[in-house]
């Protein structure tokens, strides 16, 4: 296959019977735009579901299952200035397959080409037989000419998928200060820069995954590196379709004889949404020891916080509402922001708890007294500017590289250095005293802050690398975690980063996730669809509070993706801030029968079937759980008059009931498994399998 005179492809393909070569065979003309010729070499890679083709000029195309997914594009390129090195002939290629790694059996190609600029490159992709769809691929970069590059970034994986009736959905795991949805439509004009970046002072960082997708295909990027990596994953709607790609942009002068290599990024081509691409990235990175933890049974419970009754909170209406909680049905209380003097201090507020400690300790006896498990909000590596840790231990801070300090918008604060030892043990002693003394069995940890930081130039730190802070953050939370754990073992430890994109190297190191300040019930279920998969079976995904969803009553939309219900009512009479918090009696009729319908089934404790349906194409709007052999399923419209199928059935038959009405929806098996249906917001069916 390196005799540049031949005119074939290799394909070489991973499926369930094991590793297989398939005959080279002769390969028609690519499109004249898309090669240098008429009748280029080709190489490729793939499985039973990708094949990613090499032409002899090392642009690329992707096809899935047989159908081409886009022409030949100019996939990775080096960036030199305000041109693109892209061009390569093609010198060879070699394929091996792989058996002894962290990922199983697999393939790996290695193909070489070299530029009329005299860059060498090797592209190295490996396939691997557990990851269908997915491949991983590494650029590297060698400055054979004589002239010094000045060169300006990289770009892997840069496609453009074709267009198709429909239009285009797109995922983002990228976080935006707009907070806005992770799920949306690919419109005309749409262009969205997708920076792993600080998108503010406070805000950024996430998951390296975007997808962009049409009915049936979708193409996913991202990388797999073992630490928080800053890249960009542009998505733009296009003359032909729509483009992905993922970008570095940092500068740095290539110097003759040197390389420069890409981060080890990847590319999925998977009919559907962004929900299977995600399980693949999880999988990979859980071979390399990120994933999710053992979570405690408390992780399932329900919750309630005190936040409705804001900062300006008097314990007495906490204590006042939580035997109604209990009624309920709740099983968490959580004490929220206003405890304490300041962010950074932790000292405990004295108008609220007079005794200090004592009183704290005493508040925490009464909310086990009452049924339920104690939590505390608190908000680490951020300080106020009047506080005792700024002015003692400055040296804490994170500083860009003019010595600016980094502000913390909400709490008018500023961001201390994850990656600065003392900053660490700082909070790790308040975790243990929290946990440890105080009684507490969870903490709240909020703040947009907490997601990701930009690089710390504090010359006090030392740091190797400014960009240590990043990649320390997840580093943090494992310190964290594990001080909470061995203040007792049963501890919980959730965060909340405030309407980010969760960053999943921090995700391994926390046991709930909530929809962090969800804008809308959509943004409940979509956020919900993709922690399900990126954290797996066995995680805890809690919808945050449900006066957040639409018309502040929406339950249906965390309990139909699996998520923990959570609510922050207040009792009327109590002088809450806003009353629209207060539980009315039809409120409570409502409270009661969601929470009652959720304990009866713990449908997070179930298996989130997310591959059954497309959150972007599928009309209503479907999540499915299941819980051993039945299925529970949820659809959403803002009105729906007409059929669904019922996805996912097994070789039996099923009865069909609306677990929220009781009401009976017949018989359904997989052969027959439409069902006529006429509601408004929501439609929960439960499929219990007969015999």
């Amino acid at each position: 296959m390196t005799d540049m005179n031949r005119r074939s492809v290799l394909k070489v393909a991973l499926g369930g019977a094991g590793l297989a070569a398939f005959p080279a065979v002769t390969v028609g003309a690519s499109p004249a735009a898309a090669a240098p010729n008429s009748d280029p070499d080709l190489v490729g890679v793939g499985d039973t579901s990708i094949t990613l083709e090499f032409d002899d000029q090392l642009r690329s195309r992707v096809a899935l299952k047989g159908v081409d997914l886009t022409r030949f594009d100019a996939g990775e390129a080096l960036l030199v200035g305000d041109r693109t090195i892209e061009a390569f002939a093609h010198r060879g290629h070699r394929t091996r397959t792989t058996r002894h790694t962290r990922h199983g059996r697999g393939v790996r190609v290695t193909i070489e080409g070299t530029s009329k600029e005299g860059v060498h490159k090797t592209v190295e992709l490996t396939s691997f037989e557990r990851l269908a769809g997915m491949i991983v691929m590494k650029v590297t970069y060698t400055n054979r000419s004589s002239t010094a590059l000045k060169v300006t970034g990289w770009r892997n994986a840069a496609h453009e998928l074709l267009e198709h009736p429909g239009g285009f959905h797109t995922f983002s795991g990228t976080t935006h200060t707009d907070r806005r949805d992770w799920v949306m439509p690919v419109k005309d004009g749409y262009v969205q820069e997708n920076s792993l970046g600080m998108d503010s002072s406070d805000y950024g960082g996430g998951t390296p995954l975007a997808t962009v997708w049409r009915r049936g295909a979708g193409l996913s990027v991202g990388h797999v590196e073992p630490v928080a990596t800053v890249l960009r994953m542009p998505v733009r709607r296009t003359a032909a379709g729509a483009s992905i790609a993922i970008q570095n942009d940092t500068a740095r002068t290539l110097r003759p004889g040197r390389r420069l290599s890409t981060s080890s990024t990847f590319l999925t081509a998977l009919p559907g949404d962004h929900f299977v691409p995600l399980q693949r990235y999880r999988d990979y990175m859980s071979d390399i020891g990120q994933r999710a933890p053992e979570v405690p049974a408390s992780a399932f419970e329900p919750i309630w916080c005190a936040w409705g009754y804001e900062r300006d909170f008097a314990t007495e209406q906490i204590t006042a509402t939580l035997p109604k909680a209990r009624e309920i049905g709740l099983r968490w209380a959580a004490l929220d922001d206003g405890w304490q003097t300041n962010e950074g201090d932790w000292d405990i507020d004295t108008a609220k708890f007079p005794r200090g400690e004592a009183d704290m300790r005493a508040f925490t006896k009464e909310i086990r007294d009452a049924g339920l498990r104690p939590r505390l909000w608190w908000a680490p590596l951020a300080a106020d500017p009047d506080s005792n840790l700024i002015r003692d231990h400055s040296d804490m801070l994170l500083l860009d590289r003019d010595g600016n300090k980094q502000d913390v918008t909400w709490w008018d604060a500023y961001t201390l250095c994850p990656a600065y030892q003392p900053t660490v043990d700082y909070f790790v002693e308040q975790a243990k005293r929290f946990i440890g003394d105080w009684g507490y069995e969870g903490l709240k940890i909020d703040g947009q802050h907490l997601n990701s930081v930009a690089p710390c130039y504090n010359p006090k730190h030392r740091h190797a690398r400014p960009e240590e802070s990043t990649e320390g953050v997840a580093r943090f939370w494992k310190a964290i975690h594990e001080a909470a754990h061995g203040a007792n073992p049963d501890a919980l430890v959730e965060l909340c980063p405030c309407g980010t994109a969760f960053a999943f190297h921090n995700l391994p190191y926390v046991d709930q996730y909530p929809s962090s300040d969800p804008e809308s019930s959509y943004q409940v279920r979509s956020k919900g669809k993709s922690m399900k998969a990126l954290m797996g079976a066995g995680s805890s995904y809690a919808g945050d509070h449900v006066e957040l969803s639409d018309n502040g009553d929406d339950f249906a939309s965390s309990y139909g993706v699996g998520a923990v219900l959570s609510t922050k009512f207040t009792l009327p009479g109590t002088g809450a801030p806003d009353k629209a918090t207060d539980l009315t009696p039809e409120k409570e009729v409502l409270w009661r029968k969601w929470v009652s319908l959720y304990e009866k089934n713990m449908l997070p404790t179930g298996e989130y079937r997310g591959e059954l349906y497309d959150i972007g194409f599928d009309k209503p709007e479907a999540h499915v759980v299941a819980k051993k052999r039945t299925l529970h399923y949820a659809f959403y419209a803002d009105q729906w008059d007409g059929t669904v199928e019922l996805r996912g059935l097994g070789r039996t038959r099923y009865r069909l009931t609306d677990p929220f009405t009781g009401r009976s929806l017949g018989m359904a098996t997989a052969q027959h498994n439409i069902v006529k249906l006429s509601f408004e917001r929501f439609q929960l069916i439960v499929a219990e399998p007969i015999g």
